[in-house]
């Protein structure tokens, strides 16, 4: 059995079997840090910044590009629910792929998506930086990016509840700001909010200016490609519940709220946008679709209010992206598919080497984005763009056999259950396959490159990790050390 990371009480002493190497990470997080985190994580900076694209290339039915990928990541974090819900930890679908596939998957997984997030790192730090440097452009881009990333990593430093604690903030922001937009937008679009153009907003941009399809049904797939990188994050819950008081009870309550939070901030805001404003509307294309319909309703101010709101998002990201690749930076050190270094933690649970070791990557990754911004780093994203696939992927075969081992083993410990399984995990997995086969034929939006790429880095991460295991070269995995009890 694959050990997973000891997890004491902040003021604990628990121990990972590697003298030195601090008390291990602690349940540090509150209950409301990972409702937050839960609720957080599925919004990302994408949605605000990247629906616009959607919008353009299908019309109104981007809400079916949406409501496919949202079925899917429903599907998704139900099998990783649980999985999660049955042994918490902080390597989450990477430490199930290791026991249920094989050690060459969980290394692979796993590294794979540490690279996809110090990478996610310097996109967002240069996203934040933009916004930064136009409301105080004395202060240059490349000093904006490096300040976020300095004090979003000591925060990470500090101790898991202060991570926490931005995040629940940061988070709280996001969820108040789509709620408000969906509340007001949905009293205009349906005629109840004084002062705007009831010929402008309605349910008839919905079917008007070329129908609800006006570029066909095959461009419901193309908005699939846009809108499917916007959802990465909402694994994130799964690795935080880890370091909370009641794993078992957060990852079966962010799994089981998926759904409506799925529903709520994607959808219903959509909705609202492509309600408000015709889809082709030039403002949409030239202000983007949230700012486009902020001004549609009259509100002053609606581009810096959409740019707080996006660098809200971009902090939030940035914030969770840290945490998320040290987690898993640390799981794979406990492992042994990472330097034991990795594993090794303050006495604050912190695991200071693997914070620090990603955001190195990030710094370097940053500084290749403002030196070699058309070849080094366009090849970075690019090669990291599919992983999402990946991993919704690893997580499909992963539930396939845990299912079986949780039920041999502990079948009391399954409290969330995979809808008609296997059926509905084998159409989830030939879905992600089709929709990695689709992004092959796609040349106009970059979905060919960012495959093969991603297959390349995938290929060298998989034959290093076959080497490895063939070799006998990974260290031995520590022990677990916490008392039984904690382990049950």
């Amino acid at each position: 059995m694959t050990s997973q990371p000891t997890l004491t009480k902040p003021g604990g002493h628990g121990g990972t079997g590697d003298p030195g190497s601090g008390s291990g990470l602690q349940a540090g997080l509150k209950n409301r840090h990972l409702s937050m985190i839960a609720i957080g994580g599925v919004i990302g900076a994408g949605l605000f910044v990247g629906s616009s694209s959607g919008i353009a290339t299908a019309g109104p039915g981007i809400l079916l590009s949406y409501a496919l990928v949202g079925t899917l990541v429903v599907l998704v974090m139900r099998m990783l629910g649980e999985m999660s819900a049955a042994n918490p930890t902080s390597g989450s679908f990477s430490a199930h792929a290791d026991r249920a596939l094989g050690s060459w998957a969980g290394f692979s997984i796993g590294w794979l998506y540490w690279f996809f997030w110090v990478v996610v790192l310097a996109v967002e730090a240069t996203a934040g930086a933009v916004i930064l440097e136009g409301w105080i452009p004395a202060v240059p881009q490349w000093a904006w990016a490096l300040i976020v990333m300095v004090v979003l990593t000591a925060t990470n430093l500090v101790s898991v509840g202060s991570y926490g604690e931005f995040e629940f903030w940061f988070a709280g922001i996001k969820v108040v700001a789509i709620a408000a937009f969906i509340v007001i937008g949905g009293l205009a679009v349906f005629g109840l909010l004084p002062g705007v153009d009831s010929e402008q907003a309605g349910l008839s941009n919905l079917t008007e200016h070329g129908g609800f399809l006006p570029n066909g049904p095959g461009a419901i797939l193309t908005g699939v490609l846009l809108v499917v990188f916007s959802f990465m994050g909402s694994e994130i819950a799964t690795l935080a519940a880890g370091e909370s008081e009641d794993p078992q009870r957060a990852v079966t309550k962010a799994t089981n709220s998926i759904i409506w939070r799925v529903a709520v901030f994607y959808l219903g805001s959509i909705f609202v946008v492509v309600s408000l404003l015709p889809w082709d509307s030039e403002s949409i294309a030239d202000k983007g679709s949230y700012v486009a319909a902020l001004d549609s309703l009259g509100i002053p101010h609606a581009g810096q209010i959409m740019n707080f709101i996006v660098l809200t998002s971009v902090l939030s990201c940035l914030n969770s992206g840290l945490y998320t690749a040290s987690r898993m930076a640390f799981s794979l050190g406990r492992r042994g598919d990472a330097p034991k270094a990795f594993a090794r933690t303050t006495g604050n649970g912190v695991p200071r080497t693997a914070i620090l070791a990603s955001v190195a990557f990030g710094f370097v990754a940053v500084f290749f984005n403002y030196k070699f911004p058309d070849s080094v780093f366009l090849f970075l994203v690019n090669s990291s763009g599919a992983v999402a696939l990946f991993v919704w992927l690893v997580i499909c075969f992963s539930q396939l056999r845990m299912r079986k081992i949780i039920q041999a083993e502990a079948p009391e410990k399954l409290v969330v259950k995979m809808w008609l399984y296997p059926y509905l995990t084998w159409a989830t997995a030939a879905l992600i396959v089709f929709v990695l086969g689709y992004m092959l034929t796609d040349t106009e939006h970059d979905g060919r490159k960012t495959v093969l790429l991603s297959l390349l880095v995938a290929a060298l991460v998989l034959a290093v990790a076959v080497v490895r295991q063939r070799t006998g070269r990974r260290d031995a995995p520590q022990a677990d050390a916490r008392p039984a009890k904690a382990r049950d």
